[in-house]
């Protein structure tokens, strides 16, 4: 198995957004912001090449969307979807499957792409894993979380046919986290498994990946960057932000027992980290690449 950190460019958010109900005099100092509150942003994907698989967790936020709605993201980077896969010699047509953590414009939009004005999958070979818990959310969203599913990026993947569901059916909202492992037909690689969280959004996924000797999770939006670690440092992003207050507590004290590398898909600076306790609680211990191990 080989893994590779895939950059598909950054962009802004307001950082009180981002730091849920802590002061900007102590997340400023994690992550400053600019003249407009905007702070600074990975959209970072993971590839795993295994055998005669390439899968792709997350694509970011893709290119379709119109100007105005890009205005206010601030899209920036030298490096995109496209670019990162030629990179380590891929192209988009070798891509077999691709994992969606969750169906946030951010974390799929890449998946689906215009041309001459038709949607169509920007991966012609890959299956399209979501889950049907999830699916339900983003296909018929609340007032609250109805501008990050957008249609374009979603219903394409049912409507080309190369969408599948990873199996969720012992998932319950009222459990906060559960570690499935899914055998055949249902699994990817007997090497991923998948921890649903659902304070965030109902029904994301956390692909965990056993390489080598090492279990690495990929935190997707339960912990979008390693400011994020301390307990009560929740985006105020999330639908339900006491569950994931719990789901926090709860897996960052497993990630530390068990050694687990944590994979951030929005910290700018840090790709990855292992954790340690501390006098302030558990931290990261070591931060570094993921080419690195």
């Amino acid at each position: 198995m080989k893994l590779y950190s895939i950059e598909t460019g950054y962009f802004k958010l307001d950082g009180g957004a981002m730091y849920g109900v802590v002061p900007k005099s102590i997340w400023n100092k994690l992550n400053p912001a600019d003249e407009n509150n905007m702070c600074n942003w990975a959209m970072r994907s993971m590839l795993i090449e295994e055998g005669n698989k390439l899968i792709l967790i997350d694509t970011g936020i893709g290119n379709k969307q119109s100007d105005k709605f890009f205005s206010h993201y601030y899209l920036h980077g030298e490096n995109n979807l496209e670019s990162s896969l030629k990179k380590y010699g891929f192209n988009k047509e070798d891509v077999t499957d691709v994992i969606h953590t969750h169906l946030h414009f951010d974390h799929c939009g890449g998946t689906i792409e215009r041309i001459n004005e038709q949607l169509v999958p920007a991966f012609k070979n890959a299956t399209f894993w979501s889950n049907k818990l999830h699916w339900e959310t983003a296909t018929k969203p609340n007032a609250r979380e109805k501008a990050s599913f957008l249609k374009e990026n979603i219903l394409p993947m049912q409507d080309c046919g190369q969408l599948k569901m990873i199996d969720s059916s012992n998932v319950s909202v009222n459990l906060n986290i559960i570690n499935s492992l899914h055998n055949e037909p249902t699994s990817i690689l007997p090497q991923i498994s998948v921890l649903y969280v659902n304070g965030h959004t109902i029904g994301m996924m956390l692909p965990v990946i056993k390489y080598k000797d090492k279990t690495i999770v990929y935190a997707a939006d339960l912990l979008p960057s390693i400011g994020h670690l301390p307990i009560p440092y929740v985006m105020a992003y999330d639908m339900f932000p006491f569950t994931t207050l719990q789901e926090k507590e709860i897996f960052i004290k497993e990630a530390s027992t068990k050694n687990y590398i944590l994979f951030f898909e929005h910290d700018p600076i840090n790709e990855c980290c292992t954790l340690q306790e501390t006098e302030r609680g558990i931290r990261q211990k070591d931060c570094f690449k993921l080419s690195e191990l």
